[in-house]
């Protein structure tokens, strides 16, 4: 069974590059304090790295 990652947006996506709202968006978070599973997995890996100021992450 793959792990699984708990993702929780912890700054505003507010003026930061379109690239990385996208990123955010595409991990499923629209709100600050949201969190959303992902399965653990190296695409996930990627948009977490690229948005990592904004995000706090948690292996569940």
């Amino acid at each position: 069974m793959a792990n699984t990652l708990k993702i929780t947006l912890v700054k505003s996506p507010i003026g930061i590059l379109p690239k990385h709202k996208k990123t955010v968006e595409a991990l499923g978070l629209r709100k600050i304090r949201q969190v959303v599973e992902q399965q653990d997995n190296p695409q996930i890996r990627g948009m977490i790295d690229q948005v990592k100021y904004l995000v706090e992450v948690e292996e569940i």
